[in-house]
């Protein structure tokens, strides 16, 4: 029987810490409940949000309508040439599934471990971090499609998976509500460690790069994330909160004879992608506050909520930094959680 609870505080469900509320609330754990939550909706003409671990949203407001959290659990597993397929419920921890698949030899998504939030979240921002994106290893999606009132699969490349984007967020927002994420990962232990910071932590700690293990290149990354990143629960954050900007190889040629010293990277397809966080700390804004929010000393893209401030905060101080930004650099920053 679906449950429904009525003015419910979003503070806990959201990892910025805003204190917002909204005004019906349902945890799901089965296709059928979701099924009901949506009937309800609109039986009730409520608009949704459906809400995973709520650690790459921004809450603006108050949220007039129901709140979908989703809450499924389960792995499973089977064998295919070299590897293992996972079928991953969406309600599960994503940095627990990569632990549990370092234990059980299964290997491909360990540079991404120690990331928050839940695994149905990960395709829709393609997760990514120390040189590997989870459409390295992305198989399928499957989720209930609004639109034709059915539950239907989706290829990994009909996800049109790119930097920290896919389908989820342009054609199929709020259309499409992922409930079980398929993964193929590999028995044999090769990591990937040609991510910079990362090759020179290990060589630091006397490991070699080309023969590393992959548990420990999850130990390091973990470690690296622990140094740079404030804790969740101490300094509520929603973790990088822009996106690295790409820009032509043309302006970024412009940009370095202005600011040799600007950190970048020359991408495939031509294009150059640049720092985000240099590019805000050259603006002076690493270790700034505005009112209860501020900017981390140690992350000059990680917006810190300090003082319970409320989402419009949040986004202010988002606003000046990308204004700042825009103004020195003629860069235009994106924010990468999605806002509500």
């Amino acid at each position: 029987m679906l449950e429904i609870a009525k003015n419910v505080s979003l503070l806990d469900h959201n990892t910025l810490g805003v204190t917002a509320q909204t005004y019906a609330y349902s945890a799901i754990d089965s296709d059928g409940a979701l099924r009901d939550a949506l009937q309800y909706a609109e039986q009730h003409g409520l608009p949704s949000l459906v809400l995973g671990g709520g650690s790459n949203i921004v809450l603006s407001d108050d949220f007039p309508g129901l709140v979908i959290h989703m809450r499924q659990r389960g792995i499973s597993a089977s064998t295919i040439d070299g590897g293992v397929a996972l079928r991953v419920a969406a309600g599960e921890n994503w940095d627990a599934l990569l632990r549990y698949c370092l234990d059980q030899g299964w290997y491909g998504l360990e540079n991404l471990i120690a990331i928050p939030g839940s695994v149905g979240a990960a395709p829709v921002q393609n997760i990514g971090a120390y040189g590997v994106e989870l459409s390295q290893c992305l198989a399928w999606v499957e989720g209930w499609d609004r639109r034709l009132g059915e539950r239907r699969r989706l290829s990994a490349e009909q996800c049109q998976l790119a930097y920290r984007d896919s389908i989820f967020k342009g054609a199929l927002r709020d259309q499409f509500i992922i409930t079980e994420v398929g993964l193929h990962l590999r028995h044999r232990a090769q990591a990937n460690t040609e991510y910079p910071a990362l090759r020179q932590f290990l060589i630091e700690h006397g490991e070699s790069p080309e023969e590393v293990h992959p548990r420990v290149v999850a130990q390091a990354v973990a470690a690296i994330r622990a140094a740079k990143l404030p804790d969740l629960h101490a300094e509520p954050n929603a973790g990088s909160f822009f996106k690295n900007p790409l820009v032509s190889a043309d302006a970024a040629t412009q940009l370095l004879i202005d600011f040799p010293e600007m950190a970048h990277w020359p991408m495939p397809d031509g294009q150059v992608k640049l720092a985000a966080a240099w590019l805000v700390d050259q603006c002076g804004w690493k270790g700034r506050r505005l009112g209860p929010v501020g900017v981390h000393p140690k992350q000059a893209i990680v917006l810190v909520n300090y003082q319970q401030g409320r989402g419009e905060d949040i986004l202010a101080l988002a606003d000046a930094i990308i204004g700042d930004v825009a103004q020195r650099f003629g860069v235009q920053l994106a924010i990468e959680p999605r806002v509500y």
